[in-house]
């Protein structure tokens, strides 16, 4: 598997693959982009026309026979020429600026939202491989670097080697002798270019990558940062930090420095196509080939003529930007999803809550098997639980059920069918997930519960949270179920937090219920509430629980103990008990160090 994206590199990809993949989103808006053309010609077109003008006006000054009436008549002419080229080429800059922004805006959006959607179809694995942070920068900071590659640079590249072109044209149809000895510098101005864009493309996608590193780091010290201030240690903190932001601070200034070595050439080899007009010029108005006007407007011509060149190297800038974060975003796009529907997958319209695993492996890491040969049952409404040591394959059963992971070997049945055919989506409608690690969204507990579905009734939310016990402290709240839950839910307690969380799951009817671990870190009263609970959930659907405590699962259907990923172990409390195998062991070690800790109380 290959991951979203890796510190050190991000695959390549040519322009002309960039620039295919980018065309797809401008597909659907390909009318406005076109009336952002048709527009940018009209610009282009009286942008060119003061040129003539202005060398006829002189010309006619200079010119002897003419009146100076008539001469003044025909300044004034040349003056409203201007005037109104210079008002009509406002107006349609004005309305291709604003066309092409919105064009800009509304690609970005579509390509932001896929990158999101494609994000949540990974699986939980290639999430495991990747720091938020990173994500964060790609769905964002990269996807906001395509803004103005759309909005404005297309059009403008476009506009600047259109414009580049049409005063060549002119160039010859002035003087083509000329035109001929300014072109010798062309090659070199090529050269540059290439050059340019070879050692910015590098430097920047060095840069975006590094963006990705520092955001990563960001979020996750920000996440953690209770912890670091705990160990005491934010000096280490602020010292990697600081490296970072000095990589970063490097790239952007090798960016700088590379732009800033290629904008001087441009203006190196414009000035020297000006010598080389003003030297042959010289010759050529001596001679009587040429007039003074004549020079004029071909010497604006040659600045129109490198002028564009200079934009175009602003443009290639912004341009080779662009496509760093074209690769990256890419990256994310361009990465299949480990756990798909096959094509054939079928929706689970009902769940009758049987589940049967059979001779299942499976393994994070190649070679490292955490499941050997696996194999259970568990029966509608039935309660199971399962026990063992941190790392005895536990929580992983929890995930193959949903599917977050596919086995590599063995088969999981859902009501007798292989749990591969059913459409993932359909499946978890079925399941209801309290996890010891809750995620409490920036949202009222009214939301959290209701994960934002407005058309869900308050009662109901009400009836939830009531039926297990989380009424007692949100009704005490000022705003009641309207009270806003803090990042991660950092303004309730442990206990707090999972009861709204129970809560959740319990809105939706789930036929499954999973509980990892719920009740590990919080207060006896909250456990007393959940395991009240837990006994009502047996009555309405099927339960598996994975916890530490043993009360909390006495009343199972069946416990199955775990070890190094085999279970060594089946049956009921008191079977167990009577067995005196691990389970037995495990029990008294429990109640023994209990009992103590309520001694020493």
């Amino acid at each position: 598997m290959r991951d979203f994206d890796d510190q050190e590199f991000t695959r390549t990809r040519s322009d002309k693959h960039l620039f295919r993949n980018l065309m797809k989103y401008l597909r659907p808006n390909w009318g406005k982009f076109l009336i952002g053309i048709i527009l940018m010609f009209l610009t282009l077109a009286v942008d060119l026309l003061p040129n003539f003008f202005l060398g006829k006006a002189i010309d006619v000054m200079i010119k002897e026979g003419m009146t100076q009436s008539d001469k003044m008549n025909y300044i004034i002419f040349v003056i409203a020429i201007m005037v109104l080229v210079l008002v009509v080429a406002v107006t349609f800059n004005f309305i291709q600026t604003i066309l092409m922004e919105k064009l800009g805006q509304t690609i970005v959006l579509d390509i932001r939202q896929d990158a999101f959607e494609h994000v949540q179809s990974m699986s939980a694995n290639q999430h495991n491989h990747v720091p938020v942070g990173k994500l964060v920068t790609r769905i964002t900071n990269d996807t906001a670097s395509l803004s103005e590659m759309f909005s404005d640079i297309l059009i403008n590249l476009l506009r600047s080697s259109l414009f580049l072109i049409i005063s060549l044209v002119i160039l010859f149809v002035y003087n083509w002798r000329l035109t001929l000895y300014i072109l010798a510098i062309v090659p070199f101005v090529a050269l540059s270019m290439f050059t340019f864009k070879h050692l910015s493309r590098k430097t920047y996608r060095k840069t975006k990558t590094n963006v990705g590193i520092l955001n990563a780091f960001l979020s996750e010290n920000l996440s953690g940062m209770k912890v670091t201030q705990i160990f005491n240690q934010e000096e280490k903190k602020k010292i990697e930090f600081n490296q970072l932001s000095k990589e970063l601070r490097k790239s952007y200034l090798r960016e700088v420095f590379i732009f800033g070595v290629f904008r001087p050439m441009i203006f190196i080899f414009s000035t020297l196509g000006s010598i080389i007009l003003f030297y042959f010029a010289a010759k050529e108005i001596a001679s009587g080939v040429m007039s003074v006007g004549d020079l004029v407007s071909y010497s604006r011509y040659l600045g129109n003529f490198f002028r564009p060149i200079e934009e175009l190297a602003d443009q290639y800038n912004i341009l080779q930007g662009a496509f760093a974060s074209a690769e990256k975003i890419f990256d994310v796009l361009e990465t299949e999803p480990e756990i798909v529907d096959k094509e054939d997958a079928i929706e689970l319209e009902t769940f009758n809550g049987h589940i049967e695993f059979k001779n299942v492996w499976f393994q994070y890491i190649p070679d490292e098997w955490v499941l050997k040969d696996v194999s259970f049952e568990v029966k509608p409404n039935e309660t199971i639980a399962f026990v063992g040591a941190t790392g005895s394959g536990k929580t992983t059963i929890l995930s193959l059920i949903v599917r977050n992971y596919d086995i590599q070997a063995g088969q999981i049945l859902i009501d007798g069918i292989d749990i591969r055919d059913i459409k993932i989506a359909s499946l978890r409608k079925h399941v209801g997930q309290m996890l010891q690690d809750v995620f409490l969204f920036n949202a009222t507990i009214r939301e959290n519960i209701t994960l934002f579905d407005e058309t869900i009734p308050l009662e109901e939310v009400k009836r939830a949270a009531e039926y297990v016990g989380a009424n007692h402290f949100i009704e005490r709240l000022p705003e009641g179920y309207e009270h806003m839950v803090l990042e991660r839910g950092n303004n309730f307690s442990a206990g707090q937090r999972q009861l709204i969380s129970f809560a959740r799951a319990l809105l939706y009817n789930p036929t499954l219920m999973i509980l990892d671990e719920a009740t590990a870190n919080i207060d006896s009263e909250t456990e007393v509430l959940i395991q009240e609970s837990m006994v009502k959930m047996m009555n309405i659907s099927t339960a598996i629980v994975v916890a530490h405590r043993l009360s909390t699962i006495q009343h199972s259907d069946r416990i199955i103990v775990m070890s190094d990923g085999e279970i060594i172990e089946m049956g009921n409390h008191f079977e167990l008990l009577r067995h005196k195998g691990h389970y037995h062991k495990l029990y008294e070690l429990q109640f023994e160090s209990e009992d103590k800790y309520d001694k020493k109380r």
